[in-house]
């Protein structure tokens, strides 16, 4: 058993240039050492990506090309940024993304790292279970537990709030083995969480929509979900038709 005021963990957060983490690349990162006592360590930079910022990501994190120009490069924060998260637990919102973000940052600067060997946890999978926001974006579960604002949507700001929501989160489980034996499981969702359905009851989706979802390159999550749900309505064809052996008939 490993009680979670017995835990060292590392929150961490990256702003890019896309969401792509094969091609896009970091223009901040932002980590912080905590227990459940409070933060240990704090580390957080902007980064010149040596290209420029597409508007589109600029509107949600506000990093314009100024700010980034003359900024230390990728290759020479990952050092201090790696020694931070060391072997410790990873946490975030998302967090399989920063994780890859800088992971293949490091591959792509020829620097060694172990970052898929450690631990994690993804405060969404946990909001998805925890199941009372009405939705499960950080700024959604910020307001929902009533934790202070932190600033705009930057990177230190965001892990920050994603601590408190952290924090908030593991009431429900009684210790760290049973948290992650929980998230080693699919999460059922409720409802569609993106695309032109978002918001929608998943039961609800039209069939057409449904089967060409089911086929995409989302989380593991969504498609259990997603895929569950084509099967149950496979079965509920076939209830109707052993029910009603003419169903099939002109």
């Amino acid at each position: 058993m490993t009680k979670f005021d017995d835990q060292l963990f590392v929150c961490i957060d990256c702003e890019t240039t896309g969401l792509n983490p094969k091609e896009d690349l970091i223009i901040e990162v932002a980590a912080a050492v905590f227990t459940t006592k409070g933060i240990l360590e704090e580390f957080a930079t902007l980064i010149d990506p040596g290209r420029l910022i597409p508007p589109e990501s600029t509107v949600i994190h506000h990093i314009t090309d100024d700010m980034v120009t003359g900024k230390p490069k990728v290759e020479s924060v990952l050092p201090k940024l790696l020694q931070m998260i060391g072997k410790k637990t990873i946490v975030g919102h998302g967090v399989g993304f920063d994780i890859e973000l800088l992971a293949v940052a490091a591959e792509r600067t020829g620097i060694g790292h172990s970052l898929k060997g450690n631990s994690s946890i993804d405060t969404l999978r946990m909001a998805r279970l925890y199941g009372k926001s009405p939705t499960n974006a950080l700024e959604q579960l910020r307001k929902h537990f009533c934790i202070e604002p932190h600033g705009a949507h930057r990177a230190m700001s965001d892990v920050s709030v994603n601590i408190d929501v952290f924090l908030n989160l593991i009431k429900d489980y009684k210790d760290l083995r049973q948290l992650f034996d929980i998230l080693e499981k699919p999460i059922q969702m409720q409802t569609m969480p993106l695309g032109k359905y978002k918001g929608r009851g998943i039961k609800e989706l039209p069939q057409d929509y449904l089967q060409w979802a089911a086929k995409q390159a989302f989380d593991r999550d969504l498609l259990f979900t997603l895929r569950s749900e084509v099967k149950r309505r496979k079965r509920g064809a076939l209830f109707v038709q052993s029910a009603n052996p003419f169903s099939t008939l002109e």
